[in-house]
């Protein structure tokens, strides 16, 4: 009596693809521009890291963890530890609980966020080096954003964040890849794993925490899933094209693209595709803030009788519905999913960034007045979800109608970031948290991550 599937059907599934792919990379397979990439996303993530440990959400993840027992895991920003395990979910947290952190735009993904905390886990606990540690998380990076991309843009408009969904797979190959499993393991982990995918978005509907959770369970799912494949249980093998797999049950009738997941592994480096964020605010209202910008110099002193965006449906759910969070947001959190906040705070202050964020932004009246002349409509143009796309018109008392299009999203890898400009974002992220010794010391160990400096080194760098 066997117990797993067989070796045929599991490497021709494309759990198997990924895992043969995962199993054989070594970091010379890795180009030289990718790898540079790969540590400046990690920087971007750590500073961001750092910068929630002065937000209250950390302490109340902090609390809630820390009733399951110890560790001795460091937390990048802070100076508690943990058990491996529990320090990546809190570091899934606080790097992702800002929503400041990267996204693969095509994947509607945050790659990072689940990616680096599942390897820098994993790599510790294994006594692994920098240079594994960093194999791991590009590995990780590339399948969850291949899962993504296989969900057509679909997640969002039937409820599913697919940060914690594609970010699950992503980490099982990770924790994987660091356990050491060979092809067949990696496969294994993958059909595990995916009996853990799920994130839902109705904190859209009263700002809960629980997005802020997703991708560091999505990690602790994928750490959990390798170690069970390690140990001899059994995951089926189709669990992305299966008839009950991924994609038939999250976008069941949809369009998809199961063939993704295995697509251009190794030839094609997807993280290259992913954006870094510009903006503290959901990466779907992005090119908007970019649009009023570009306008605001003409409208001078004259008055705003109306603002009109136009967005494709599905991000357009996610940032203005429902309305009574979105015209008039509860909390900060609120506001960073809100198109008519971002535009008009962005309007009246010529900036969005951290402090427009705060409480007395919030209540701003005047903000909270012109964001009540927004006015939402359908952009049949938009390039979703290769892009996210932002159109606005400004309506002026003298007569004018002032128009701008931003058709791809700034940070999108077609209007990247440069490294330069995310080593700034960092250094500012940074600067209310930490001084410049602790800056630099992070900075210098992110950037030299690859070499053989144990992972555990690395980790301890990275603390408060």
């Amino acid at each position: 009596m066997t117990l797993s599937p067989t070796l045929s059907t599991t490497r021709t599934a494309l759990a198997g693809r990924v895992g043969e792919f995962a199993a054989r990379a070594e970091l010379s397979d890795v180009p030289t521009e990718v790898l540079e990439r790969a540590r400046h996303l990690v920087l971007d993530a750590v500073g961001l890291a750092f910068a929630s440990s002065a937000y209250p959400f950390p302490a109340v993840a902090l609390k809630a963890l820390q009733t399951f027992g110890g560790g001795d895991h460091p937390i990048l920003g802070m100076a508690e530890r943990l058990s491996p395990r529990d320090a990546a979910v809190l570091n899934g947290v606080l790097i992702h609980g800002m929503d400041f952190d990267d996204t693969h735009i095509p994947a509607v993904t945050h790659v990072s966020a689940a990616a680096l905390p599942a390897a820098l886990s994993a790599a510790v606990a294994q006594g692994r080096s920098s240079a594994d540690l960093l194999l791991a998380y590009i590995l990780g990076v590339e399948v969850s954003a291949r899962v993504g991309i296989g969900g057509a843009g679909g997640f969002h408009d039937v409820g599913f964040h697919p940060t914690a969904v594609a970010g699950a797979f992503g980490s099982s190959v990770v924790a994987g890849k660091l356990l050491g499993l060979d092809a067949e393991g990696l496969a294994t982990a993958q059909g595990i794993v995916g009996s853990m995918s799920a994130g839902l978005l109705e904190f859209l509907a009263d700002g809960a925490w629980t997005k802020r959770l997703h991708p560091g369970w999505a990690a602790m799912s994928g750490l959990t899933a390798a170690t069970f494949a390690q140990a001899g249980w059994t995951g089926p093998g189709a669990v992305y094209e299966g008839r009950f797999g991924l994609y038939a049950t999250h976008l069941a009738g949809r369009e998809t693209r199961p063939d993704a997941v295995g697509d251009g592994l190794g030839e094609t480096w997807e993280l290259m595709r992913t954006a870094v964020k510009p903006y503290p605010i959901c990466h779907f209202i992005h090119a908007f803030a970019d649009a009023v910008l570009e306008l605001r110099p003409a409208i001078g002193d004259t008055q705003v009788t109306e603002i009109r965006c136009a967005i494709h449906p599905v991000p357009g759910k996610v940032v203005c519905e429902p309305a009574e969070a979105k015209w008039a947001p509860r909390d900060e959190y609120d506001a960073k999913f809100s198109l008519p906040y971002v535009v008009a705070t962005t309007l009246l202050r010529g900036r969005f960034g951290l402090a427009e964020l705060e409480d007395e932004a919030l209540v701003d009246p005047a903000a909270l007045a012109l964001a009540q002349k927004v006015r939402v409509s359908p952009d049949e143009d938009s390039a979703f979800p290769a892009a996210y796309s932002g159109a606005i018109e400004i309506a002026l008392a003298d007569g004018r109608t002032l128009r701008h299009r931003e058709q791809v999203n700034r940070g999108h890898d077609e209007r990247p970031l440069t490294n330069a400009e995310v080593r700034e974002k960092y250094r500012d992220n940074m600067a209310p948290v930490a001084d410049k010794a602790t800056t630099d010391r992070v900075e210098n160990a992110v950037l030299a991550l690859g070499d053989a400096t144990p992972a555990a080194d690395f980790a301890e760098a990275c603390r408060a």
